[in-house]
This record gives structure tokens, C-alpha cells and sequence, in this order.
């Protein structure tokens, strides 16, 4: 990122966050539930899709952990653990300005709280994910997404593409995050997105799963 990028990015991720922040509880909550009961019924969805296919169904998924000002996805995980059955992966922070790496998570594991204050499990490694939840501060309608200036996705995406591993990768933000009206030039490494989901609904429409 060249400096003048990154100097645009400072104030733009502080204008974001005080934004998020200064939503009302009930609004966060009832946000939270909709981006839950949108990303439930989407995965369900196709599911059901590929298996009348007869095709291979994805089930590991790489999520999130949520801070306070995120969209709240825990209940979503462990019932995608508990009933569903899926294998979902939690981000872990290694090594400095390295990919991110995944271990499995349920709701019995064993967590630590690691860089940036953010529990991680420490369990086993995980498969390589067919869906990436990815957190998303702010975003375009073009699947441009603005994180928190570390960069650990994006290397963890642009990873995965040259292992020739295939994802689909979601950014899951509320719609204060929207930068349609705010003029955003990417960064050089900025990966796009596959798709956006808000509390408002799919900003990038919901991807179909093959």
C-alpha cells in the first residue's frame, strides 16, 4: 500500500468504527440475528442444491470469532457444529505479517486469547475451508473490503489462490460499513470478495456454490 493509500485509510477505519459503535443495542442484535438467519438459510440452500446434484457439499467452514462491535456470529457457529454437522475453523495468529492459520473449534474447545486480543482455539489444524467468513470494517459494491490495516487476510486469501485451493469468501459487516458514497481506491494487494453480507442484506449478492 503506498502511503498516500494508507493515509486515506487511517481516518476512513476510524470514521467506520464510530460508526458501528454508535448503533443501539436493539439494532445490533436484531442485525446480528438477520445476518445469522441470511447466512444459515443461504448454506442450507445450497446445500441442498449440490446433494440433489450429486454433487461434492462444503463442509469446512472458516469463521470468525466477534469482537463487541461485530456482527455477534456464535450462536450460528455452534449450531452449524451441533446440528448441522460442519467443521468450523477459527483464525489463529502464528507469525507476524504471515497468513493466518485455522484450528478446528466447537463449543467445548479450548480457547486462549491471542494477538489483538481475540480468542483463538488451540486445537488441531484445520482442513483447508471451503467458505471463509471474513470480518469486514467497510466495503464496496464490488467486493472491495476494508479490514483493520494488519493486512492477515488478505495474505490469507492471496495464500490460498496460489496453492490453486478454491474458496468462496464472505465479508460479513454492517451497513454503516457501506462505502458506495465514499470514494475508496484499493490497495495493490487488496483481495476482493466473493460476496457481502449486512444487516441489511447480500451488498454483493449471495454466491452460488458449484
Amino acid at each position: 500500500m503506498n502511503n498516500s493509500t494508507e493515509n486515506n485509510a487511517v481516518p476512513l477505519r476510524v470514521r467506520l468504527k464510530q460508526l458501528r459503535a454508535a448503533q443501539s443495542p436493539v439494532d445490533r442484535n436484531r442485525g446480528a440475528l438477520l445476518i445469522r438467519g441470511r447466512l444459515f438459510t443461504w448454506l442450507a440452500t445450497n446445500r441442498s442444491k449440490l446433494k440433489e446434484a450429486g454433487k461434492p457439499v462444503p463442509v469446512n467452514i472458516a469463521a470468525f470469532w466477534s469482537m463487541q462491535d461485530e456482527p455477534q456470529l456464535q450462536p450460528l457457529l455452534r449450531q452449524w457444529v451441533e446440528e448441522e454437522g460442519y467443521r468450523v475453523s477459527l483464525p489463529v495468529v502464528v507469525t507476524p505479517n504471515a497468513p493466518l492459520e485455522f484450528r478446528l473449534w466447537d463449543p467445548d474447545a479450548d480457547m486462549q486469547e491471542g494477538a489483538y486480543g481475540i480468542y483463538e482455539p488451540i486445537g488441531e489444524p484445520a482442513p483447508p475451508p471451503d467458505i471463509i467468513l471474513v470480518p469486514t470494517l467497510g466495503y464496496t459494491r464490488q467486493g472491495d473490503r476494508v479490514g483493520y490495516g494488519k493486512g492477515y487476510y488478505d495474505r490469507t486469501l492471496a495464500a490460498f489462490k496460489e496453492q490453486g485451493h478454491p474458496y468462496t469468501s464472505i465479508g460479513i459487516a454492517w451497513a454503516t460499513g457501506d462505502l458506495s458514497s465514499h470514494p475508496h481506491t484499493p490497495a495493490s494487494h487488496d483481495v476482493k470478495l466473493d460476496s457481502i453480507l449486512t444487516d441489511k442484506g447480500w451488498a454483493v449478492p449471495a454466491p452460488v456454490l458449484a
